[in-house]
This record gives structure tokens, sequence and C-alpha cells, in this order.
């Protein structure tokens, strides 16, 4: 199953972390699983290719897991921007989870 984390402080939401596999078919077969990691992979582009923010990626092997945190500081447009791309990531998982119950999972934590 993929676990997908999303932190927040307060009404900001400051990342996320996606763990494990959907296991809805075999590796390099799954749907799911390419469909999670592109929304990850396009959100960290635009947060960091597209808007030049600098936010820290983490990517683990060992537990299949990436985390992307967003940095302080950023200006109006960036915070926006960055909140806007955070919370519809967040509703997108949710759709999916709603969709493959038992795939995935999505959580939202108080840090």
């Amino acid at each position: 199953m993929t676990t997908v984390t999303f932190y927040s402080e307060g009404s900001r939401l400051t990342g996320f972390t996606v763990q494990g596999h959907t296991e809805l078919a075999p590796e390099g077969e799954d749907i799911l699983c390419a469909a999670v990691t592109s929304a990850v992979r396009l959100t960290e582009c635009a947060v960091n290719g597209v808007l030049g923010l600098e936010a820290s990626v983490r990517v683990k092997e060992k537990n299949a897991s990436i985390s992307l945190k967003l940095p302080g500081g950023l200006g109006q447009t960036g915070e926006s921007t960055c909140q806007t791309l955070l919370t519809a990531l967040m509703v997108y998982f949710s759709q999916l989870a709603e969709e493959y119950p038992g795939h995935i999972i999505v959580f939202e934590s108080e840090v």
C-alpha cells in the first residue's frame, strides 16, 4: 500500500511524504503507482524547476519513499502557488484513495 502524508503548520501545507508501492499490479505494470509517481514528480518540478524555490527533496530507495518540504520565507506569489500545488496534489491523491481503497491512503499531520 502507498501511504501519503501531508504536513501542515496551521493552515499552511509545508510538504508531503509518499511511501510504499500501491501493489495494484506487478512492478513495471502498475498504473496507479505510475500515476502517483508522475504527480509527485510534476509537483517537485513545478516547485523547484519552474518556481526555483529549492524545496528539500529526499528519496529513500530502501523504503520506497520520497519527501518534499517547502522552504520558509517564500514571497507572496511563491507561497500562494505552492499552496495551490500541494492542495491540488492532496485532492488528487484523496480521489485516487477513494477509487482504489486498500492501495493508497492519505493522511494529514500537523507538525
